[in-house]
């Protein structure tokens, strides 16, 4: 099972583009991580949404915003200069807004997500 949850803060600025006519929107951006440990260390991801989801970060959500992102992990590779580079990336498949209030308190304001729910268990897969 590939499953990853991510709160932290954006870390660079959204690169939103449009690809096939326009008809796919695709949001790249940065996430910042605090280590649990280690206040003062944070790790940070290199994150993709797509679709729906893409557009509302890129509207919404700018460097330095907290996010909870539900997402999974996506290996890849290409070739830069004879070289190969490997590469792993977070695909969001849902996020939350939050927001820090006095205290730096983290809430949630909203969610959003593009899985939609199914009526009738007899479609279910398993």
């Amino acid at each position: 099972m590939n499953v990853l949850i991510l709160k932290g803060n954006i870390s660079r600025d959204i690169e939103l583009k449009f690809v096939n006519d326009g008809e796919l929107a695709i949001a790249k951006f940065g996430i910042a991580v605090s280590r649990m440990k280690k206040n003062d260390e944070s790790d940070f991801f290199n994150c993709t949404a797509f679709s729906k989801t893409a557009e509302l970060i890129a509207d919404k959500l700018s460097k330095g915003k907290p996010i909870l992102i539900n997402g999974h992990l996506q290996s890849g590779k290409y070739d830069k200069d004879g070289h190969t580079v490997f590469t792993t990336d977070v695909i969001v498949d849902r996020f939350e807004f939050i927001s820090r209030k006095e205290g730096n308190e983290v809430t949630h304001d909203t969610e959003y997500t593009e899985i939609e729910p199914v009526d009738d268990l007899a479609e279910m897969p398993f």
